[in-house]
């Protein structure tokens, strides 16, 4: 698709752009033109959907420039800037210990020529409800940074996704950061899906996150899916049914099931809505059971 854009084959409507340098003067821009304006990050998503005619926003703020948006630190909680690239969160150090989940998922997300301008922030805001990088938000319990002029909110991953591609941003409101807790010890996580190619958009993802007491019992289970809803989904049924229980296929199984009975996919011309299921199912047994061999071997 990027390669037709390119070549001319696909162009978008006319639109006016702006490439600010600064967070204020983003916000600033935001707010004058907050009637039809989007936010152009890494462009991954949005300059298809432009091309295709899908998306017509009148400008674009790039924000691209903005130094204070490629931040990334690690100091008790894990802070990713809304403009570091995918590429370079995948590789950091202090991403994969302070947040594991992140970088087992991000290898996922499309091809690395795509994750080298696609951005973390980008994703969140695009909300597309097969991407994996959503579904980390809230299994990880996240945070987003968001400024407006003037004013600054923390909106929890838990009610950032509302809807298809729809997010609690306002149209002059920036992401700027997430924030990501560090976790306990003995604590582990998976994230695996399933795909007709690699690269392309997963048909299911799933995530887990294993905590065990000093047991070995699990103490805490969360797990979240792509693909079978208009936003990620957490199945809080099957986390429930695990707490307390011993780390087992057995354990592992039951969960699968409460899956199954849960999600509600769709159907589409990719897959059916059974299938959907079933597949659900079968990540959510290997997840839990590679997040709980991690969460004992103290590897994350």
């Amino acid at each position: 698709m990027l390669a037709w854009i390119m070549m001319g084959r696909l162009k978008p409507p006319p639109f006016e752009y702006d490439a600010p340098e600064t967070i204020e003067e983003a916000l600033d821009l935001l707010a004058e033109h907050a009637d039809d304006v989007k936010v152009l990050a890494g462009g991954q998503s949005l300059i298809p959907l432009m091309a295709l005619r899908l998306a017509r926003p009148a400008r674009l703020v790039d924000v691209g420039r903005i130094d204070a948006l490629r931040r990334l630190t690690a100091n008790g909680s894990l802070t990713v800037g809304a403009g570091v690239r995918q590429r370079v969160a995948e590789r950091s150090s202090d991403v994969a210990s302070s947040c594991p989940l992140l970088t087992q998922a991000l290898p996922l997300v499309a091809h690395v020529p795509i994750r080298a301008r696609g951005t973390v922030g980008g994703s969140l805001a695009h909300a597309d409800p097969a991407a994996e990088l959503p579904a980390v938000a809230l299994l990880a319990d996240a945070t987003m940074v968001a400024r407006r002029r003037g004013s600054e909110r923390a909106i929890p991953a838990s009610e950032f996704f509302q809807g298809f591609f729809e997010t609690a941003l306002e149209p002059d409101e920036l992401l700027v950061e997430i924030s990501l807790p560090r976790w306990p010890a003995r604590t582990g996580s998976s994230f695996q899906e399933i795909a007709r190619r690699h690269g392309d958009f997963a048909l299911v993802g799933a995530g887990a996150v294993v905590g065990l007491d000093e047991r070995g019992a699990i103490a805490d289970a969360r797990l979240a899916f792509t693909g079978v809803a208009s936003t990620p989904q957490r199945v809080t049924e099957a986390e429930a049914a695990l707490r307390g229980a011993e780390p087992s296929a057995e354990a592992f199984a039951a969960a699968a099931a409460i899956v199954r009975a849960t999600v509600d996919p769709g159907d589409d011309l990719h897959a059916t809505a059974a299938y959907r299921r079933h597949v659900a199912g079968v990540l959510t047994a290997r997840v839990l059971a590679e997040a709980a061999r991690r969460a004992a071997e103290g590897t994350s």
